[in-house]
């Protein structure tokens, strides 16, 4: 259990979170001209160097700190969680888009996107900077301070987590377009961090 929970924790939050983000549209824009293999492969590179870092600087947290700042740490954290979606249930959009549609890409996102690499290494550098500061970015970070001692199956979990959501997407995309819409999608996700956020504080209060 003290390996296949953080895994399991980290797949189910990274896998639903992802799920009409905004690297999930840049990937579907990518499967228009790429093979899906590719485009996977080049998921998984980039979250794992991404999340990878997360996860590593929250673990090297709860290695040096001391008990009170991991408390407060932790605290930060969860609240944060909460934050993210009770803004995420307040933001209005100025318009609806189905599950299938890329959307638009602005920004560093775009400039890199444009570049003339190799399609796995230009998709990596893609998700890399993209989920940088992200919610799944943070998630990642706060999974590596609450379990320390198990890096590696939280590296995994969101490195799956990731791959499957996409493989979701770019295979099952234009059915989920005609099921479920973005709101939902977005709602969904915002719920699940909202369960996570009060789910940490609660445990947090009760082992103080």
């Amino acid at each position: 259990m003290e390996v296949i929970y953080p895994f399991l924790i980290t797949f189910s939050l990274v896998f639903f979170s992802e799920l009409g983000d905004k690297t999930q549209l840049l990937v579907l824009s990518f499967s228009t001209k790429n093979k899906a293999k590719n485009i996977l492969l080049g998921v998984a590179i980039g979250t794992f160097f991404s999340h990878g870092f997360a996860i590593l600087f929250g673990s090297n947290v709860a290695y040096f700190s001391s008990d009170i700042f991991q408390f407060y740490f932790k605290i930060f954290t969860y609240i944060s969680f909460l934050i993210l979606g009770f803004l995420g249930f307040l933001q209005k959009k100025s318009h609806s888009a189905s599950f299938d549609k890329s959307g638009d890409t602005s920004g560093i996102l775009q400039k890199v996107s444009n570049l003339k690499l190799n399609p796995i290494i230009m998709i990596a550098l893609c998700i890399f900077v993209g989920e940088l500061g992200d919610k799944t970015f943070l998630a990642s970070l706060s999974l590596g301070v609450q379990y320390p001692y198990s890096k590696i199956p939280l590296i995994f979990g969101s490195v799956f987590g990731m791959v499957f959501s996409n493989c979701l997407a770019i295979f099952c995309g234009k059915f989920l377009g005609n099921h479920l819409k973005q709101n939902f999608i977005e709602s969904l996700s915002n719920l699940i961090f909202i369960i996570f956020g009060l789910l940490g504080i609660i445990s947090i209060i009760l082992n103080y």
